[in-house]
């Protein structure tokens, strides 16, 4: 059983950043990949950013390049997330998950941009 707990979401003006975290339990292997996505109020679920667990090989979506890193630290089984550039746009639930013939999600964390 994999268990998933995000932290860092807040309350943050347009243009600042935020620094999201996902430490994950239970046994990961190198097939797996880690992702993170966004729901917004009345939207669908969307793809925001992955990393290989074995490789580090990132995969963003176009909407966040350049402005979002995605990161993993394997010691800590943690995954990071650094947005930078915030846009109410980007307000959202983020959901930590990881990827693999089973997904598991977390339970999010919400990110509020003021303008």
């Amino acid at each position: 059983q994999v268990h998933l707990v995000e932290s860092g979401g807040g309350l943050v003006q347009a243009g600042g950043s935020l620094r999201l975290s996902c430490v994950i339990s239970g046994v990961i292997f190198s097939g797996h990949t880690m992702g993170w996505f966004r729901q917004a109020p009345g939207k669908e679920r969307q793809f925001v950013a992955s990393i290989s667990w074995s490789s580090g090989s990132t995969y963003y979506a176009d909407s966040v390049k350049g402005r979002f890193t995605i990161s993993r630290d394997n010691a800590k089984n943690t995954v990071f997330l650094q947005m930078n550039s915030l846009k109410p746009e980007d307000a959202a639930v983020y959901y930590c998950a990881v990827l693999g013939p089973t997904n598991y999600w977390g339970q999010g964390t919400q990110v509020t941009i003021s303008s």
